[in-house]
């Protein structure tokens, strides 16, 4: 019972903060000029919009944290890389840092967590690779962790394009490894969760559609370095119950997203991490969905693939696997649907332009 409240108190108390503070700061970057101006074609909102939305939902979640949680190592380790990850984020809404600047310090942030014994030591793997079902990784936990928590901080960068994606994308994935957290008894994850979804609930009133305040890279990148430092303090610990699958089931579109985005930009001979308009939600904008269907659209993509991993822990691989292939066969289904509505609608207005101009 006594956990039970201290998650509660853990979610409110992040919800509070975050929810009283963002008018507060939105006011701050008003004041400063930290706006987000739409001069590229990429942009999707029209008029300048306040910046660094994530300094309230940092603060919302560090005082949540350190009222509840145990201040152990690996907690002074993840609010250490949090913080050089917050200020680069900050300084990046300010002035606009290049990619190779930003990399060397997400990877010290990253190597922090290293420092404080927060790392992948061992992952689950199928019967035919190890008999026991674990496999030791010795040295080459420490380049798999940073990889692993660089690549997950920018995944959730990447899409932040629309009001309110990046933050609900990211309490979808907290609610699902809040769950998972549960079912494997992991308090210390289960109350970092909490904290994070409450951050995020607190400042999605003001981001959803339209936007009053952008929680910029200060935000995203803070909310992809937690989600990765999370699922290593947990989920790959847990290696007896819980398989390697489950946290790219949990990160799994924001993770498919940037993965498309390094292939498109490699076969287009273009930087891998130059800025352009063809990730998954501008293609579902592009489809005619209006923004708010959109970031509706991918909630529902995100919510079927965190309820993917709790099925897969709480029930076993085969459930998970059949509901996995149900929702491809589902969505696959649906997108023909729509494809062929779309081809009709573009059509009809061809043709009654045709017309017109006759």
């Amino acid at each position: 019972m006594e956990n039970k409240i201290l998650l509660l108190l853990a979610f409110a108390v992040s919800f509070i903060i975050t929810f009283l503070s963002t008018p507060f700061v939105k006011r701050i970057a008003e004041k400063i000029d930290i706006v987000d101006k739409p001069d590229e074609a990429r942009r999707v909102h029209k008029k300048p919009i306040p910046l660094l939305g994530g300094l309230a939902m940092f603060y919302g979640f560090i005082t949540s944290v350190i009222l509840f949680g145990i201040l152990d190592k690996s907690i002074r380790g993840m609010a250490l890389g949090a913080l050089v990850i917050l200020v680069v984020g900050i300084i990046d809404d300010a002035k606009k840092l290049s990619a190779k600047v930003k990399l060397p310090f997400q990877i010290l942030a990253a190597a922090i967590l290293v420092l404080h014994d927060v790392r992948i030591d061992v992952i689950s793997v199928p019967a035919f690779i190890s008999q026991t079902g674990v496999l030791q990784l010795g040295f080459w936990g420490i380049p798999l962790t940073i990889l692993w928590v660089v690549g997950v901080t920018n995944a959730v960068n990447l899409i932040d394009g629309l009001d309110g994606l990046a933050a609900g994308v990211s309490s979808i994935a907290c609610m699902s490894l809040f769950c998972i957290a549960i079912l494997v008894g992991e308090f210390e994850v289960a109350l970092v969760t909490a904290a994070l979804t409450g951050a995020c609930f607190g400042f999605l009133p003001y981001n959803f559609n339209p936007a009053k305040i952008f929680m910029g890279d200060t935000g995203s990148t803070f909310l992809g370095f937690i989600l990765g430092t999370v699922s290593i303090m947990g989920l790959f610990k847990s290696y007896a119950v819980i398989s390697v699958a489950v946290p790219f089931l949990v990160l799994g579109l924001p993770l498919f997203d940037t993965g498309f985005a390094i292939i498109r930009r490699m076969k287009a001979g273009k930087p891998i991490m130059e800025p352009d308009r063809d990730h998954l939600h501008h293609r579902v904008l592009d489809m005619g969905f209006s923004q708010k269907k959109t970031v509706g659209i991918i909630y529902l993509m995100c919510t079927v693939l965190g309820l993917c991993a709790v099925v897969l822990v709480s029930s076993g691989g085969l459930q998970a696997v059949l509901l996995i292939l149900g929702v491809i066969a589902a969505i696959f289904a649906a997108t023909k649907i729509f494809g062929v509505k779309l081809k009709e609608k573009t059509e009809k207005l061809a043709g009654e332009e045709e017309k017109t101009d006759d």
